[in-house]
């Protein structure tokens, strides 16, 4: 965003001409690494959502070369899916300039620079999970949507195998005045379609691969949510923590710009 701005204070300032600007500008469209990967570089510009790399089926010096490359170009940037090797390798190699942190057992990474901080958008976000075993997918829609600018109010294992539990977060939560609702659960992902049916405000299901049986990996959790009659609620997919928290920002921090 710096770069961006930078290059239309140029322009306004007569530094550069159009056509100057232009090429500066379609530069900050893509990061090129070699032939592995093309970063969206303006998305979070455009979209307001910030780069997210995943890792899995990537080797760790593909992680190590997206990353310093992108580092160099971005103040920030996401990882998901990291496993304990690519984590190890790029403490190694990172430098103490970059601060990097990881969630959820490797669910989510933020890796930025040492005077990043994200911006603060005035959006509120709730998060509520069944059972304590879907907050490592809960935390990858939390960390997205702090990195999106927004405050993020969190609540665990407060499913309906002891929905008296539930009440008084959800209470809470809807004081503080959130915008949205994030609602993590696995087996038969009831959860989701209760709390819809209690509150005024969008709710995201989130289903989690925590079941056995016939609706194994999180199979019986979608199924439910989609088969939900409390309206008001839309659903993503699978462990999709981060197109939830994505989803769940943009909504909020519409809102607060209104």
């Amino acid at each position: 965003m710096t770069e961006l701005r930078d290059v239309l204070e140029k322009l306004a300032q007569g530094k550069f001409t159009v056509d100057e600007a232009e090429e500066k500008l379609r530069l900050f469209n893509i990061i090129e690494i070699g032939r592995l990967a093309k970063l969206d570089a303006h998305r979070e510009t455009r979209k307001g959502i910030p780069e997210v790399v995943w890792a899995r089926h990537k080797t760790k010096e593909d992680i190590i070369q997206i990353v310093t490359h992108a580092l160099k170009k971005k103040p920030s940037l996401l990882i998901s899916h990291l496993s304990a090797e690519q984590e190890k390798a790029l403490r190694q190699k990172l430098d103490k300039t970059v601060v990097f942190k990881v969630f959820g057992d490797g669910a989510i990474a933020v890796v930025s620079r040492k005077d990043y901080r994200p911006p603060q958008t005035g959006g509120k976000v709730g998060i509520v999970t069944a059972g304590t075993s879907d907050r490592r997918v809960a935390e990858q829609a939390r960390v997205m949507a702090e990195q999106m600018g927004c405050t993020v109010y969190m609540a665990h294992d407060v499913g309906v195998a002891g929905v008296h539990r539930l009440f008084p977060e959800l209470t809470e939560m809807i004081s503080n005045g959130i915008e949205v609702l994030i609602v993590a659960a696995g087996m038969e992902g009831a959860l989701p379609s209760l709390v819809t049916g209690l509150v005024d405000i969008p709710v995201i299901g989130l289903p989690v691969s925590t079941g056995y049986g016939l609706g194994a990996e999180g199979l019986g959790a979608l199924i439910g949510m989609l088969q939900s009659c409390s309206l008001g609620m839309a659903v993503v997919n699978i462990d999709n923590g981060v197109g939830a928290g994505a989803l769940a920002a943009l909504v909020a921090n519409r809102v607060a710009r209104k």
